[in-house]
């Protein structure tokens, strides 16, 4: 048969991501950064961390970006007295990551690691774990391990911070649909706390709405007293 007239279908970056993860679970991510399917990429910091960083209201030591991809948020929030290490399993994100920022002034402030979060044992646990786009990239199944790892990785007294992303009624993903109570119910288990669950008034404009903020502490154990 002819051409029937219509231009091919062109698939957007959202479903070139979603299709190169559905195909490849395991090597999707790095495929999608290699072909520039990153819809997510906000193309710089996200507003509500560089307001945080800006107004000295993160924990100081060492913080975790975990599924960081460019690293915006890895870069505003390193300073001398906050390193922070950027982790993503794609190793192509990490390399061009690691060229981009390298001569900022801030440079040494900061590292970019090709690691599997799920798998990864650093020398040293964090006092701060930043979560966006991360949690969300996982079916529910996966919330459990996902909590075990945050409170391994973290010191006791650290801070967890969860942009929670996307709350709506979407159907399958990535990024799947979340709630509060997706987190609390595998956070709260393991002796987190919500400090503050609130709106992010500073969500870029596709995702106001369907974001809040999530601030929760890792409670010290207490052990029972021998006197």
């Amino acid at each position: 048969m002819g051409n029937s007239g219509k231009a091919p279908a062109v698939e957007s970056p959202s479903d070139i991501f979603q299709r190169l993860v559905r195909e490849d679970s395991s090597g999707g991510w790095e495929k999608t950064w290699k072909a520039g399917a990153t819809p997510w990429d906000l193309g710089g910091p996200t507003p509500i961390i560089k307001h945080l960083a800006e107004t000295g209201s993160l924990p100081k030591g060492r913080a975790l970006v975990p599924g960081c991809g460019t690293g915006y948020d890895v870069v505003a929030m390193a300073c001398p007295d906050r390193y922070v290490i950027g982790l993503d399993i794609s190793e192509t994100v990490i390399e061009q990551s690691s060229k981009r920022f390298s001569s900022l002034p801030n440079a040494v402030y900061f590292s970019f690691l090709s690691e599997d979060f799920f798998t990864w044992e650093p020398e040293e646990k964090f006092d701060l774990i930043f979560d966006y786009t991360f949690f969300c990239a996982f079916e529910a199944s996966v919330g459990p391990l996902w909590a075990q790892r945050i409170e391994k990785l973290l010191k006791p007294s650290g801070e967890l911070i969860t942009l929670m992303f996307p709350i709506d009624e979407r159907s399958g993903g990535p990024p799947y649909k979340v709630s509060v109570s997706d987190y609390e119910k595998v956070l709260i288990p393991l002796g987190f706390e919500a400090i503050s669950i609130v709106d992010n008034e500073l969500a870029v404009r596709p995702r106001k709405g369907v974001e809040k903020i999530g601030r929760w502490k890792k409670r010290s154990p207490t052990f029972p007293s021998t006197l």
